[in-house]
C-alpha cells in the first residue's frame, strides 16, 4: 500500500484522494437545515419506485441531469495507479460480459448511517453478520446497524483511549489512544480493527469492552491492510492480518497469541484463507501475486496476469476457484488447479477493484470499484453475465450476509454518505434449484 510522499495517511475530506464528489445542490443552508430536523429522509424501495432517486439527490433542482453527470464522472474521475497507465493496457485481456442481471434488488438507502473512509486505498469497512446486521466505520467510531427495527448503536469509539478488559500473554494492557482504524473485520460474535500504527483491537460483540490489544509491529511501514476472521479445522477461531511491513501474522483468538509469522518481499495488502484451510493467496504492493502454503508460508505457484497493486482477494466456497483485485481496473479469476494464467479477466468502469466477496452459497460474487459501481457476477454461470450497480460516491466496503439474502454497500460523501442495502431477488427461486 502506498506510504510515499503526499499518498500517504488520507484526511477524508481531501479532495485529492477522493476524486470528483457527488455534487450538492445549490441551496446549501436549506440542505444544513433539512439535516438538522431531519427532513432528508431515507429512501425505501417503494419511495424508488414512485421515481425517488435512490441517494435522494434532487437532480430536478441540479442544472445537470443524471446521466449526463454519469457520462461526466466516466470521463473525468481519475483512477489511481502505482503503474503508469495499466488500466489502459489491461484493456485488451478484458471478458465482455452482458449486462443486465438483476439478482439483488433495492431495498433501503439509510442516510442516517455515515459510512467513512481513512485511507483511499482501504476499502474494507463494512461487515455484515446476518441480512439484518451490519457493522461499519463512522469516523471514529464502530457503528452497529440493525436493518430491523432501524436502529443505530455504537459499538466501540476509539477516538479515546482503548484497553484490554481482559488479562491475555501479549496483549498490551495499556492499550491505544486515538486509533485510527484502517481496516474492519466482523465475523459471528467477533469484531477486529487494524490501525494505521500495526494495532490490532479484538472484541467480542457478546462480551464488554475489548479482549485484547496488539501492536503487530513497531516498524514506521506498519499499517495494517486487512484482516480475515477464519475458523481452524479444530473448531479454534483464527485471524490473519496483512501488513505493510511486508508480513502476515495469524493470531490464535483460543490463546490469544500470535500462532504464525510470514515475511514476503513487498508490502502485502490483502490475504485471503482457502475453505480447506490450506491455501493463501497472497497480494500487494507487486503486480505478481503469491498462492502459498498456508502451514509453511512457502510460494506454492506465482499468479502472473496483473499489471499494478492489488488490494482484494477472496475465495470461492468451491476451494479451487479464487478471484484477485487490482489498480489496473480489473479482477482476474484463477483456478488452483490450473494457474498458468486466469480463467477471467473482468473490468470496472472507473478504476481500481478494491473489494471482492462471493456469497457463501458461491452463486455470485460481487467486486466494488474506488467509487459509484458495484458488480454482481454469475459466479456459478462463468460471470457471463452481470448485475450494475451504479450511485455516485467512494465506496467505503461491500459485504453479502452469510445467508446471501442481503448485499450492503457503504458510501462516503460529505452529502450523501449513507448505507445502501439490496436484497437478493426470489422471484426465480425455482430455477435455482435446477442451475
Amino acid at each position: 500500500m502506498d506510504m510515499e510522499g503526499e499518498h500517504g495517511m488520507v484526511e477524508v475530506d481531501d479532495d485529492t484522494y477522493f476524486r470528483g464528489r457527488v455534487m450538492a445542490y445549490s441551496d446549501s443552508d436549506e440542505e444544513e437545515y433539512d439535516d438538522l430536523n431531519g427532513r432528508i429522509t431515507d429512501t425505501s424501495a417503494a419511495d424508488a419506485r414512485r421515481g425517488k432517486d435512490i441517494q435522494g439527490i434532487p437532480w430536478e433542482r441540479l442544472s445537470i441531469s443524471r446521466d449526463k453527470y454519469r457520462q461526466t464522472r466516466l470521463e473525468q474521475y481519475k483512477n489511481y495507479e502505482n503503474i503508469p497507465h495499466s488500466g489502459e493496457c489491461s484493456e485488451k485481456e478484458r471478458k465482455h460480459t452482458r449486462t443486465g442481471g438483476l439478482y439483488y434488488e433495492f431495498w433501503r438507502n439509510t442516510r442516517s448511517v455515515k459510512s467513512t473512509i481513512l485511507h483511499f486505498q482501504l476499502r474494507n469497512l463494512v461487515w455484515s453478520t446476518s441480512k439484518h446486521d451490519v457493522y461499519l466505520m463512522s469516523h471514529f467510531s464502530i457503528i452497529h446497524w440493525s436493518s430491523l427495527n432501524c436502529k443505530r448503536t455504537e459499538v466501540l469509539n476509539v477516538s479515546g483511549h482503548v484497553a484490554p478488559h481482559e488479562k491475555h500473554p501479549g496483549s498490551l494492557l495499556e492499550g491505544f489512544t486515538q486509533t485510527q482504524v484502517s481496516t474492519l473485520a466482523v465475523r459471528d460474535k467477533l469484531l477486529i480493527a487494524g490501525g494505521f500504527q500495526g494495532e490490532l483491537i479484538c472484541k467480542y460483540l457478546d462480551r464488554p469492552g475489548v479482549s485484547f490489544c496488539s501492536r503487530t509491529t513497531y516498524d514506521d511501514n506498519a499499517i495494517t491492510n486487512a484482516v480475515e476472521i477464519y475458523d481452524c479445522p479444530s473448531g479454534a477461531i483464527h485471524f490473519m492480518a496483512s501488513n505493510n511491513d511486508c508480513g502476515v501474522r495469524d493470531f490464535d483468538m483460543e490463546k490469544f497469541q500470535l500462532s504464525k509469522h510470514f515475511s514476503f518481499p513487498w508490502p502485502v495488502n490483502h490475504t485471503s484463507l482457502s475453505p480447506d484451510g490450506k491455501l493463501l493467496v497472497i497480494v500487494g504492493d507487486n503486480p505478481d501475486g503469491l498462492l502459498v502454503d498456508s502451514q509453511t508460508g512457502k510460494t506454492v505457484m506465482p499468479l502472473h496476469g496483473h499489471l499494478d497493486f492489488s488490494f482484494a482477494s477472496s475465495w470461492h466456497p468451491n476451494g479451487h476457484t479464487f478471484a484477485t483485485g487490482n489498480q489496473d481496473k480489473t479482477c482476474r479469476i484463477w483456478d488452483a488447479r490450473n494457474l498458468s494464467k486466469s480463467v477471467s479477466v473482468l473490468k470496472g468502469n472507473l478504476g481500481a477493484i478494491r473489494s471482492i466477496r462471493f456469497t457463501s452459497d458461491g452463486q455470485f460474487m460481487a467486486m466494488a470499484e474506488p467509487a459509484d459501481f458495484v458488480h454482481v457476477y454469475d459466479a456459478k454461470n462463468g460471470y457471463e453475465k452481470e448485475q450494475e450497480i451504479d450511485f455516485f460516491g467512494e465506496i467505503s466496503g461491500v459485504s453479502f450476509s452469510p445467508d446471501t439474502e442481503s448485499l450492503f454497500i457503504g458510501v462516503w460523501d460529505r452529502t450523501y454518505g449513507s448505507l445502501l442495502q439490496y436484497n437478493r431477488r426470489r422471484s426465480y427461486s425455482y430455477l435455482d434449484s435446477v442451475l
